[in-house]
């Protein structure tokens, strides 16, 4: 089990728009992990361990996070930060493989893509976290974006590998649904 510096959980509710009340708020979460970057400083060819690592925390930090929703996940998506002694690679290793079950498992399945970001960051920079709808990759209604910062990550050694939920798609969308 990966050892994790800091976890942060985020919850927001949107209640309104444009002076608008929603019928229904919506809410988003999320949940960032600071860890050490095993492959810091280093080029590696085999990035196994961080495919576990992604893996592993999905497992831990899923559940609580989905369980911050008002309502069950309809949207999903995931990121992460790379400290800059490390590689993008080093962040997508980490999402990619085996984030993505535990994920679904946490929501009770997703068919669709989880869309995700990944990149190089330094100290309290942020992520802007795409979010899709987990069984429609084409519900424009559900493209959407959270951002997050850590002040104090990712150090130069370190990832912060990010997963999001959310109950709703955009307030009031008016884009259209998508082709079918």
């Amino acid at each position: 089990m990966v050892p994790i510096r800091k976890l942060v959980t985020l919850r927001e509710t949107i209640n309104s728009e444009m002076g608008r009340e929603l019928p229904t708020p919506i809410t988003r979460a999320l949940g960032a992990a600071v860890i050490a970057n095993p492959y810091a400083g280093r080029y590696a060819e085999d990035l196994g361990d961080l495919f576990a690592i992604g893996g592993d925390l999905g497992g831990r930090i899923a559940a609580e996070v989905a369980g911050l929703l008002v309502g069950p996940a309809v949207a999903y998506g995931k990121g992460a930060l790379v400290g800059m002694s490390g590689e993008m690679e080093h962040g997508g290793a980490c999402i990619h493989p085996m984030l993505g079950k535990p994920m679904r498992g946490a929501i009770g399945g997703g068919g669709a893509v989880i869309p995700s970001n990944v990149k190089m960051a330094a100290l309290g920079a942020s992520l802007d976290v795409p979010l899709g709808h987990k069984d429609n990759v084409w519900s424009f209604d559900h493209f959407d974006t959270m951002t997050v910062a850590i002040a104090d990550a990712p150090r130069h050694d370190e990832i912060v590998v990010v997963l999001a939920f959310a109950d709703g798609g955009r307030p009031f969308p008016r884009c259209g649904a998508g082709p079918v």
